[in-house]
């Protein structure tokens, strides 16, 4: 399974970014998808993801509230809605997928997202 996001940008703070992730290839292989993100000094760490057939989501703490996972189960995609960005929502953001249920094994190539304050 291949991903490509897009979407990132520069924004200012309480502005909305909408990322995108497309998956190509084997994807009757995918159990779930997700988006992680890496701030600049920091680990990477998830943001969110979705189980790919049941269509249920899972956040972490920090974005509960501001930021929604949704998919296309047809065309392959799936989208991260941010809305109330904070400059510590800043980081490269990657789409992850799973395709066993106890790991993130394939990775997209990150798109950067600069939230300036």
């Amino acid at each position: 399974v291949q991903l490509v996001e897009s979407g990132g940008g520069l924004v200012q703070a309480g502005d909305s970014l909408r990322l995108s992730c497309a998956a190509s290839g084997d994807t009757l292989r995918l159990y779930a998808m997700g988006w992680f993100r890496q701030a600049p000094g920091k680990e990477r760490e998830y943001v969110g993801g979705i189980v790919w057939s049941a269509g249920a989501s899972s956040y972490a703490d920090s974005v509960k509230g501001r930021f929604t996972i949704s998919r296309d189960y047809y065309k392959n995609m799936v989208y991260l809605q941010m809305n109330s960005l904070k400059s510590e929502d800043t980081g490269i953001y990657y789409c992850a997928a799973k395709i066993i249920k106890t790991s993130w094994s394939e990775w997209g190539q990150g798109t950067q997202v600069t939230v300036s304050s």
